[in-house]
């Protein structure tokens, strides 16, 4: 039961479950639980009984849940809705931990996602949760800090800084007062690992703030959380209120002497609110603009005391360090870059999905063992890291390791972790289009730089699209691409133009068939296309006639009609209609009043 299964259906199936458990007059325990990452089989139910496996059966509909749960109760594991189960006789039936998906992962903070109830905090301390606050409590807060030293935790919400000379710097900080908050914000479009933690084990955050604060010598921490993700933050006050009522926040937690609470903040849902001095200023109750840095808002942050911003996907890698030790964690990743990121994978895959793996693993790998690979009769042609901020990386570079240095190094950053993959239906100048019309609009506008380079580079993007590109135009988007990434106020500025620089090194040759052919190859940007009229296969029934919305096709019953190119609006409403797939949809731009298939389609 998170946002994602919900969407699914899930409430329905629940709802299912219980009249069938009613009907048949069952005597058991219904458990809601988290997301485990898994999206393609949402919604997902887990039956077990004693003295046999868990089965786990796949995207459920209502009308089959009865079926399922007889099936089960029956001893009967033939149905094709079963995702994995061991039969009792131990015949060879693939189980969870066998299929890619799952054995190439490495769970370290999301384990117990999926397998908790997220409001339950007796699940979570079942399951060793709050270890790591009782470990911290009971040593100094500089061993805390060396702790994640030596583990060499770099920031999960973009940046990748140590998170340990963060801590450090404030901690070193004179003030009495000083304050912790947890960054949940998470605005990127294709990004949900923090709304996955959050809502599957929200006591992992919140116990990964109570470390940090006891670290740095905080007493108040604040949970900023984007209002468009209301479940998240439901559950999250919900457990700083079980963890106030059981001595783990509050004072005198764990009869320490150390207080801290903790406030669950509703943001405002603007983009830059994810930048750190706009959410303070946004905490504080003023406009989310950011501010010019230093001081940084480790000496000075919300209401001018020492503040640190941790992203929630960071503070759950403080709170399992903390339980695990330090070795486990640098045991994983590369030299400069220890431990496992969360990867969301959506668009052109068959399988959408939160996945955590050790950093440094190839894009291939979480591509195509993952995710696994291109929908049938499609190829993957890019993908687009980190977000409208990051970069896209082509397919010939998906031996690449994601760390943070190696995508740096392909124009792409890490950024929170969002992967949107593209294949050979998608245009990559369209697709930068996208992402600079989101920063466009999400801009805050304080800085000048910031306010017109983005909407430059978008009206730009948007004149090579329509097929009014020049070549002058490429030029322009370097030239204010270099500007940005000098005199932005913000890295969100600084780097806004990465889908554009990327998509201009790996994808010039398209860019060049905008401007200079003017056609779209993957028939995407609508003033590049045409729809043309193939005669052999037309059989004159009129059907086109009829279908389209501005008559633009005309004819006469029983001969091949034409399309008036100057009235064609490029819906493709006549395509979709045509019973005989006569009409065909091609790259280029047509100035004469009707052409046919086989004359080509050239300016």
């Amino acid at each position: 039961m998170a946002s994602c299964t919900i969407a699914a259906g899930a409430d329905e199936v629940l709802q299912s479950i219980n009249h069938t458990v009613n009907l048949m007059g069952l005597d058991v325990e219904i458990t809601p639980v988290g997301c485990m990452g898994l999206d393609f089989i949402d919604p997902w139910i887990e039956l077990t009984k004693k003295g046999y496996p868990s089965v786990i059966y796949a995207n459920v509909t209502p009308d089959i849940v009865e079926q399922i749960i007889r099936e089960y109760l029956d001893e009967d594991y033939s149905s094709a809705y079963a995702f994995r189960f061991r039969k009792p006789d131990g015949s060879n039936v693939p189980s969870l931990d066998e299929l890619d998906v799952w054995k190439n992962q490495v769970r370290w903070i999301s384990g117990k996602c999926g397998i908790i109830n997220p409001e339950s905090i007796d699940d979570y301390v079942a399951v060793g949760g709050y270890q790591g606050l009782k470990k911290c409590l009971d040593r100094k807060p500089e061993e805390t800090i060396d702790e994640l030293k030596k583990a060499n935790l770099r920031g999960r919400g973009g940046a990748g800084f140590p998170t340990w000379i963060k801590w450090n710097i404030c901690k070193e900080q004179p003030s009495n007062v000083k304050y912790m908050i947890a960054n949940c914000d998470e605005g990127d479009p294709g990004a949900f690992m923090n709304r996955l933690l959050a809502e599957s084990d929200p006591h992992r955050i919140l116990e990964g703030l109570i470390i940090a604060g006891h670290a740095i010598g905080a007493h108040k921490g604040f949970v900023f959380v984007r209002a468009e993700k209301p479940l998240a933050a439901k559950r999250l006050l919900k457990a700083a209120e079980d963890a106030r009522e059981k001595g783990f926040l509050g004072g005198n937690i764990l009869g320490s002497g150390y207080c801290f609470d903790i406030e669950v903040f509703l943001s405002a849902g603007a983009f830059v609110c994810g930048e750190e001095t706009a959410m303070i200023a946004a905490i504080q109750g003023e406009r989310a603009n950011p501010l010019q840095r230093p001081p940084f808002p480790a000496v000075k942050g919300l209401w001018g005391m020492p503040t640190i911003i941790n992203n929630v996907e960071t503070l759950a890698h403080v709170a399992t360090i903390m339980a695990e030790g330090w070795e486990k964690f640098a045991a994983l990743g590369t030299e400069k870059s220890k431990g496992t990121k969360m990867y969301c994978v959506t668009g052109a895959v068959t399988r959408t999905g939160a996945y955590e793996v050790p950093i440094g693993t190839p894009i291939k790998t979480l591509l195509y063992d993952l995710a696994g690979g291109p929908p049938k009769g499609k190829t993957i042609k890019a993908v687009q890291l980190g977000g409208p901020s990051g970069g896209c990386v082509p397919a010939d570079r998906f031996d690449l390791q994601m760390d943070y240095d190696s995508l740096q190094s392909a124009g792409a950053i890490m950024g929170s972790g969002g992967m949107v993959v593209l294949d050979n239906t998608n245009c990559m100048v369209d697709m930068a289009r996208f992402f600079l019309s989101f920063t466009t609009a999400e801009s805050c506008g304080k800085c000048s730089v910031g306010r017109i380079g983005t909407r430059l580079m978008h009206e730009t993007l948007k004149r090579i699209t329509n097929g009014e590109g020049t070549a002058d135009d490429i030029e322009l988007l370097k030239e204010t691409s270099d500007v940005m990434q000098q005199a932005c106020l913000c890295a969100l500025g600084r780097t806004a133009s990465n889908p554009i620089l990327t998509t201009l090194r790996y994808f010039e040759n398209e860019y060049a068939d905008h401007i200079n052919s003017k056609k779209c190859e993957a028939l995407v940007c609508k003033p590049l296309v045409t729809y043309c009229m193939d005669s052999e296969k037309c059989k004159g029934c009129l059907v086109c006639v009829k279908s389209c919305p501005v008559q633009a096709i005309s004819g006469e019953k029983g001969s091949t009609p034409t399309i008036d190119q100057t009235k064609c609006i490029k819906c493709g409403t006549c395509a979709e209609a045509c019973p005989f797939d006569a009409i065909e949809k091609v790259p280029g731009m047509i100035c004469e009043k009707s052409v046919k298939l086989e004359e080509g389609c050239t300016q």
